[in-house]
């Protein structure tokens, strides 16, 4: 077995098939966690928590080391995991030979030729940035390069409203920059509940964040005394740095995929089906680099889904509408399983309650004044089959509508559960009584 990525689909995939007795060796080039754990969820989440402390004078400079540091010791842990399990780990950079073979390039110029009987790609993704917007890791910054500031910035414009613009922009803008979102939507967080998606423009416009929708960012030059981002449509934009957050691209260019076969979309994502497999027999791939709902939680998913396929273990394909994920935003969005744009669209025929938190207790009691409890459930059984939720620590409350989901449970099954009064859990509960009078009252 080899491994070509250390990432949360390489990791997992590998302590997998060591478990279930295979000889593994993982090649990896950057650190064990990849992304995940050295430049992207771990350190982001780690910033944003730092950014909800009340802080009189923030430094960032040891507030970035010690997110540095968090991440290493995290690498260096997983790294002694898997080796416990037996794992081969070789530094550096690997590409096919063909459906069987791999040819390992080592940091120090050693080579080696590994033959496998099943290959699994976890490479990763990288930022993509704009042609004429340079990242310099001083002033025009990707995702990957943040870390190395050591001021806050006193104006950061952000480029790109997806969730890792939004994330950024939510958490400078409390640790006090002053914030500018550029947004070639009309709405920021495109891609997520609409309502959901309103509240959180809301919030940042309040706490005075300039967001401007349906505006693209064509370069962005280093000035003077910082930056200037100028706009299709012509407006400049000055401040003193720029991050740049629109999209990623899969690290798939040097593994010679074309010349074994293995099947790539137009953006260069390598394409799998739901057990991970690749157009080539005994090839597998998973992570950021196949472009499926690119988050740690599926890619771990991926990568074990894989090593049971390959080594005959009980296996269950990819459901990717038993999915929760979240925007770390203040307040956060979480969700799961059915949208709004599946309902609205007719592609799924399903009843919905929104309960604003302003109404809960609790929420009364911690000054959340923005939020709200969304559940879907079908038509006709009841059961449900997705929610939103919009609140502080919406990464924890969605774990219940999460487990409805998966277990496939009906409203009043979820309503039925005792919840803790005062809580915002409760509102879940409501919710879910809020759909069984919705159906009882026809």
């Amino acid at each position: 077995m080899v491994i070509i990525g250390g990432g949360p689909g390489g990791y997992e995939a590998a302590l997998v098939a060591a478990q279930l007795g295979a000889e593994v060796t993982l090649i990896d080039r950057d650190g064990l966690g990849g992304s995940a754990v050295l430049t992207d969820c771990v350190p982001s989440k780690a910033l944003v928590a730092a950014a909800t402390v009340p802080q009189t004078d923030t430094d960032l400079a040891t507030i970035n080391t010690r997110i540095i540091e968090l991440a290493a010791a995290q690498s260096r842990d997983i790294a002694e995991r898997i080796r416990r399990d037996g794992v081969r780990i070789l530094v550096g950079t690997a590409h096919l030979v063909n459906a069987s073979t791999v040819s390992y390039h080592g940091c120090a110029a050693e080579e080696e030729t590994i033959a496998a009987d099943v290959i699994l790609l976890a490479t990763g993704a990288r930022p993509r940035v704009l042609g004429a917007a340079a990242p310099d890791g001083e002033r025009i910054l990707t995702w990957e390069q943040v870390y190395q500031l050591r001021e806050v910035p006193q104006r950061l414009i952000v480029v790109g409203s997806g969730v890792t613009g939004a994330e950024f922009a939510s958490a400078y803008l409390s640790l006090g920059s002053d914030v500018v979102l550029v947004s070639s939507r009309d709405r920021v967080l495109p891609g997520e509940d609409p309502d959901a998606a309103a509240v959180i423009e809301e919030v940042f416009q309040q706490r005075g964040m300039n967001v401007l929708n349906r505006a693209r960012a064509e370069s962005a030059c280093r000035t003077a005394n910082g930056v200037l981002v100028t706009l299709t449509d012509g407006r400049e934009i000055e401040g003193t740095h720029v991050l740049i957050a629109v999209g990623s691209l899969p690290n798939t260019d040097d593994l010679r995929l074309a010349d074994v076969g293995v099947a790539t979309d137009e953006g260069g994502f390598i394409e799998v089906d739901r057990v991970s497999r690749t157009s080539v027999r005994g090839v597998y791939a998973a992570g950021d680099c196949t472009g499926v709902n690119m988050l740690a939680s599926v890619a771990a998913m991926q990568g074990r889904i894989a090593m049971w396929h390959a080594l005959g273990d009980t296996v269950h394909p990819l459901d990717l509408n038993t999915v929760s994920s979240t925007v770390f935003t203040d307040p956060e969005i979480a969700t799961v399983g059915v949208s709004q744009v599946d309902v609205d669209s007719g592609r799924v025929r399903a009843a919905s309650v929104m309960l604003p938190l302003s109404t809960n207790p609790r929420a009364k009691m911690q000054g959340i004044d923005h939020g709200f409890v969304k559940v879907f459930c079908r038509l006709s059984s009841r059961i449900v089959v997705g929610g939103v939720v919009v609140s502080p620590h919406a990464s924890e409350l969605i774990h219940a509508i999460t487990l409805a989901v998966d277990a496939r449970l009906t409203v009043d099954q979820l309503a039925a559960a005792f919840t803790v009064y005062p809580s915002l859990s409760g509102s879940v509960a409501e919710a879910a009584r809020r759909l069984h009078s919705a159906d009882a009252g026809g």
